[in-house]
């Protein structure tokens, strides 16, 4: 992957280049990983026409993972203790004579800002514009492995899960043990917190689990994520509890499994990103259910769970090949439960079959 970082940042020396700045400051944890595979710590990067340099902060504790905390290729500095990275970047970026410096205004707080700018008065300061995050949108083919082994994780997780006994077990207690099962089977840890809702609860989304138990004829609705060397998938699925599932359930797990499928299928690259947000939207609206307040049906995915692009109808770019993205439309009846339906996804061209399916456990309605 040494090559790989390296490429990634000679496309952003030559952003930076084109838009007059001769370095660049990368503290932004997500940013800082996609540059060098330095795993989050605090670190910050210093980009410069000829040289990277990477600051650790001070008392990194011992990685245990099997990987290094840092790029071992890469020239590092480590920070004094109580000393932020950032401001000992831009004393070497002083040092190197830099003259335009762009720094991640997004990222740094305002302290941090000043900060920089004290320790480096000869520098003018510079916004990169969040540089780094469209470089990261469209992925690589070993970003997408690595996305591949998220999904087969979280699914292996979640297929354990539905081959147990649930009635009885509270929601709670069912997203730790899918949170372990997913460490178990390799996962770096859940990529962002599983979220089980029975019952009134189901069809949430983001639903943050309760002591509720699970009881016959609920519906279930689990959404999680494994994290793989850093990416994170996200995945949700709706089942029915017990006995065969009522009519009304029936009806409304099939309206939601077709709303998601026209999302699948406008999965293009050149296409709107708005496209498959309207296509699933399209299908509950004619079904009489709008929202109030609609939320996008979709997002990108990557080293941090919701990142660019985000598939809200009201999106104005258009897709690229090789960009993961989710599909997950819902339908909550309040007081009733609801389904919702999330898949991981790559966008991919048509000759090459489509937009590729990441997350492959069923999303039939069954029943546990």
């Amino acid at each position: 992957m040494s090559d790989a970082h390296a490429a990634r940042r000679e496309r952003l020396s030559e952003y930076c280049s084109a838009g007059g700045a001769d370095a660049a400051l990368i503290t932004k944890p997500a940013n800082v990983r996609y540059l060098t595979g330095c795993a989050p710590c605090g670190a910050t990067l210093l980009l410069t026409r000829e040289r990277a340099l990477l600051v650790l902060p001070a008392g990194l504790p011992p990685d245990d993972t099997g990987e290094h905390p840092y790029a071992v290729d890469l020239p590092h500095l480590t920070a004094e203790p109580e000393q932020d990275t950032a401001e000992v970047a831009a004393e070497s970026a002083a040092g190197l004579r830099v003259s335009d410096l762009a720094v991640e205004e997004h990222d740094l707080t305002v302290s941090r800002l000043r900060a920089v700018a004290a320790l480096a008065p000869a520098v003018r300061l510079t916004d990169l514009n969040r540089a780094v995050e469209h470089l990261r949108v469209v992925k690589d083919e070993q970003e997408i492995a690595d996305l591949r082994i998220a999904a087969e994780i979280g699914d292996q997780a979640l297929g354990e899960l539905l081959e147990s006994i649930l009635v009885g077990r509270t929601e709670r207690h069912l997203a730790m043990e899918l949170e372990r099962r997913m460490i178990d089977h390799g996962a770096d840890r859940a990529g962002y917190p599983v979220s089980v809702g029975t019952g009134g609860h189901s069809g949430r989304s983001a639903h943050q689990p309760t002591d509720r138990r699970v009881e016959e004829g609920d519906f279930l609705t689990v959404s999680l994520g494994a994290q793989y060397r850093g990416y994170t998938v996200c995945s949700t699925r709706t089942f029915v509890i017990g006995a065969a599932p009522a009519a009304w359930q029936v009806e409304l797990h099939r309206l939601v499994f077709e709303a998601q499928r026209a999302g699948r299928e406008a999965l293009l690259p050149g296409v709107p990103g708005s496209a498959p947000d309207r296509a699933a939207r399209e299908v509950l609206r004619a079904a009489g259910h709008v929202e109030q307040w609609p939320q996008p049906f979709g997002h990108g995915v990557g080293l941090e769970v919701r990142e660019a692009p985000q598939l809200g109808p009201d999106e104005m770019g258009k897709l690229d090949n090789r960009v993961p993205v989710t599909v997950g439309p819902g339908v909550h009846l309040p007081g009733r439960g609801g389904v919702r339906i999330e898949d991981t996804l790559v966008v991919r061209p048509s000759e090459a079959g489509g937009p590729e399916l990441l997350t492959i456990t069923t999303k039939e309605l069954l029943a546990l």
